[in-house]
């Protein structure tokens, strides 16, 4: 069957990935939420569906989250791509999330990665109204705030993030079901990272009381995780169910058999992103190291090799009793970037 990616994410998600740009996102954040004025005015401010606005203003202290996932998402795509030829820039975003590449794919992955995160943290350190500590059995939230062993609620995180973005029945449309299938990969990789943590009560560090509660991996560690299902991603194709007569997602590379739920999915392949085009600037004049990534980097174009000073500490010195004192060195050294033709 014909397959086309050009199709519109779902609305909402596009405002997850950042197509605005980041001077939209301020910081550092508060650990109080917004209240009156302040926090509806936020909500109007960010690109939201009708809905999603409600549901913001029913929530003091969701727009800031919404924007704190923004960031945390748009950093570590950042990060996680700054050695590849597409490095998750804002320059194109519009047009990649109507095609269906595995780029796209990360990006609906990561971004829902990252609300879900954000979410959960914002209930357990008091920054939303209508949640608090995860459900742990055993603690009381009034003795959790006084332990300070508030765990992250990511039930509660998945469950509002589901709502927002209006995950509903499947649909049969094959774009969609991608959307919807890589979105629960991001949601499924944070869940991967939560981790019970103790903490010993008792008197001279005896461990007389002993409390649990569930805590996050770093979002760093997801982010690695996203990037591992972005390099092994599967090329997809919608095959009807013979016993159901539904459609469902189907892998070549496997056979024919669905994919699993932890794969990222695609349904065409990427463009070079060598060059500049309307998915990205393309990579002239990237930085790049030269006996690791110039080659694949520069695409064949060659780099230039230039000489640049830096200033650093040297020759350090520890002073009675707390004190260092450290000369400034410079230091000549040679940065490549790619030619752009």
């Amino acid at each position: 069957m014909a397959i086309s990616g050009r199709r519109h994410p779902p609305p909402g998600v596009a405002r997850l990935t950042g197509r605005e740009p980041l001077v939209l996102l301020p910081g550092p954040f508060s650990n109080e939420a917004p209240s009156g004025k302040a926090h509806l005015k936020q909500c109007e401010q960010m690109s939201l569906t009708r809905r999603q606005k409600r549901m913001c203003r029913r929530e003091p202290g969701l727009a800031e989250t919404l924007r704190e996932s923004v960031r945390l998402g748009q950093l570590e795509c950042r990060y996680q791509f700054r050695n590849e030829r597409w490095n998750c820039t804002l320059d194109g975003r519009g047009s990649l999330l109507k095609r269906a590449f595995k780029e796209t794919a990360f990006l609906l992955a990561v971004s829902s990665a990252a609300l879900t995160h954000a979410l959960a943290k914002a209930c357990s350190s008091g920054r939303m109204e209508r949640c608090t500590c995860d459900d742990s059995p055993g603690i009381q939230h009034r003795e959790a705030w006084q332990w300070g062993v508030c765990g992250d609620n990511l039930k509660y995180s998945t469950k509002f993030l589901k709502k927002f973005l209006g995950q509903k029945r499947v649909s049969k449309d094959l774009r969609a079901q991608v959307d919807a299938h890589n979105i629960n990969v991001g949601i499924r990789a944070v869940k991967s990272g939560l981790k019970t943590t103790c903490k010993c009560h008792g008197v001279s560090g005896s461990c007389a009381v002993r409390t649990c509660w569930k805590q996050l991996s770093p979002f760093h560690d997801t982010g690695r995780l996203l990037k591992y299902r972005y390099d092994n991603g599967v090329r997809v194709l919608s095959v009807t169910n013979a016993a159901t007569g539904e459609t469902e997602l189907a892998g070549p590379r496997r056979h024919g058999q669905s994919p699993r739920n932890t794969d990222l999915v695609y349904l065409e392949d990427s463009p070079s992103f060598c060059r500049p085009s309307r998915y990205s600037p393309g990579t002239g004049g990237r930085s790049c190291t030269k006996d690791t990534s110039c080659q694949s980097l520069c695409c064949g174009r060659g780099y230039n090799t230039a000489m640049r000073l830096t200033s650093l500490s040297c020759h350090c010195q520890v002073r009675w009793c707390c004190h260092v004192e450290c000369q400034t060195c410079v230091r000549e050294e040679e940065v490549y970037t790619c030619k752009n033709a």
